[in-house]
């Protein structure tokens, strides 16, 4: 099968799929006997990311697979039809999970220490509901407290096919540093602590402390 075709059946599969869908997922499209490598599917995908660089949509990798999202910079337009507004969480909830993020795994006084505060259980019943956090164990410790990490559907939410793709900690040095990456126009840009200042997050910030 020639890279052209292919690339036009994956466009028609991932246009049409509601979550992300990986290389091994889009082979049954095919008969098995058809079934192209996976070298050629990746280059199909490439070349699908390429067309769509300058369009309102475009093709975007992250830890789930391949998925098709309106480009940022026509998401207000689309939002006004859809009469959505972007989500807003508190600078609390952002904190701890940037913490996560970057000291995972993570347990609720370890947080705790980073910030300087108590984190609620409501905070952390947010990030598990989300499934941005998880628990992936307990620590031998007194209690056995949780250890809590992020997921695979906080990479798929925030863009991201790894943990690898958050910038270095010594790249981001205040918070308009990190909203420079992001979104400066629609984001707060008032000053926060360093903690605030560990994670990519793409969308409006913040609601209350």
């Amino acid at each position: 099968m020639q890279v052209e075709s292919l690339k036009l059946i994956l466009e028609a599969a991932l246009m049409t799929a509601d979550e992300p869908l990986s290389i091994q997922q889009l082979l049954p499209l095919f008969a098995e006997s058809e079934q192209p490598e996976p070298i050629m599917m990746e280059q199909a995908l490439a070349g699908l990311a390429q067309d769509y660089a300058d369009r309102s949509v475009q093709l975007q990798q992250v830890a789930s697979g391949y998925c098709f999202q309106v480009n940022e910079q026509y998401a207000p337009w689309v939002m006004q039809l859809k009469q959505l507004k972007p989500p807003k969480y508190s600078r609390a909830l952002l904190e701890t999970l940037a913490i996560i993020a970057y000291r995972q795994p993570a347990t609720r006084a370890e947080i705790e220490a980073v910030r300087g505060v108590a984190v609620s259980s409501h905070i952390i019943k947010t990030l598990l509901d989300r499934h941005w956090v998880k628990i992936i164990g307990h620590r031998e410790a007194p209690g056995r407290p949780a250890l809590y990490a992020t997921s695979q559907s906080f990479l798929d939410y925030f863009n991201l096919t790894s943990l690898q793709d958050l910038p270095a900690l010594e790249e981001l040095k205040d918070l308009e540093t990190l909203l420079v990456m992001l979104q400066p126009s629609q984001a707060d840009t008032q000053e926060s602590d360093q903690t605030l200042a560990q994670l990519s997050l793409p969308m409006e910030l913040v609601e209350e402390t």
